[in-house]
């Protein structure tokens, strides 16, 4: 199940200011959308942390890739080259930081956990996304943003991309096909490298073994599935797990909870019938 494409232009806040680097500290934005959106790459002069409420966003950079489940949220420092897709019923919220006010958060794209206070003081400066400068009151809930970014925990939820052409060879097509059970040496005679330099190069380019590597990209697609309606039982066979009960063990062990729990505690929230809301209803996101 593909990603419906959507025409940049639909995207209601103007660029200009995701590229301001004067102005407010934080600019917060807000949005439900019930399709799927693909956006190319590109970048802006702000850091941007982008957020799921329901559904799930996939993050692409030159040297990651990043999911965002429901309570989490991506961060993007400034000018970091990005593309970005939204799965399946997607809510959720964007701030976009002038690049003096968040020196202090990372340097690298990361994936974090939203506490409720980072959640409300955003959805609270949302209210005010068009003004050109803050009062005491907004730049006190500016910073209390600012805090709360920088002292979020990150989650394991980003995929590091190795260097080497041939090591990035071989991630490429499991980035495409998860589900390839070829071996280790299988994998090296197809990448022309020899398997102990593939083990050995794999580790010092990813911070990650081979076979964790490909078990994070395979639990990566899995929540990608899950945020589209996919049943746990097709993505255990589509990923080519051994069993049922195999997925559900790793699934586990990754994230803490069954499947069926994560469906039931990311569903969205949203009442009557989605389909029939028009725009004048929707809040607006960030130009992605």
């Amino acid at each position: 199940m593909q990603a419906k494409m959507q025409p940049l232009t639909q995207l209601l806040l103007d660029p200009n200011r995701a590229n301001a680097e004067t102005g407010p500290s934080v600019i917060a934005v807000y949005r439900r959308r019930y399709e799927n959106i693909d956006q190319p790459l590109h970048r802006h002069a702000r850091g941007q942390a982008i957020a799921a409420d329901s559904g799930l966003l996939k993050i692409e950079t030159e040297t990651d890739r990043l999911v965002v489940p429901p309570g989490h949220a991506a961060w993007l420092p400034p000018e970091q080259l990005h593309a970005l897709g939204l799965c399946g019923q997607f809510s959720g919220w964007s701030i976009y930081v002038a690049p003096d006010a968040g020196s202090h958060l990372p340097a690298r794209p990361s994936v974090i956990q939203v506490s409720g206070l980072l959640r409300e003081a955003t959805l609270r400066a949302a209210t005010w996304s068009d003004v050109d400068a803050l009062n005491d009151a907004q730049s006190r809930i500016s910073s209390v943003i600012l805090d709360e970014i920088a002292s979020a925990p990150s989650e394991q939820l980003n995929l590091p991309l190795p260097t080497d052409r041939r090591l990035l060879k071989i991630a490429h097509a499991l980035e495409s096909n998860p589900a390839d059970n070829r071996t280790l040496q299988e994998w090296a005679t197809w990448a022309a490298i020899a398997p102990r330099s593939l083990t050995r190069r794999f580790v010092v380019e990813t911070g990650m073994s081979f076979s964790a590597w490909r078990q994070r990209v395979r639990l990566m697609r899995a929540l990608e599935m899950l945020a589209i309606g996919a049943s746990v039982t097709t993505i255990a066979i589509d990923l080519n797990y051994d069993s049922l009960s195999a997925f559900i063990a790793m699934f586990k062990r990754a994230f803490g909870i069954s499947p069926a729990r994560y469906l039931a505690e990311t569903r969205p929230k949203f009442s009557g019938n989605s389909s029939n809301r028009s725009d004048s209803t929707i809040v607006p996101i960030d130009p992605i």
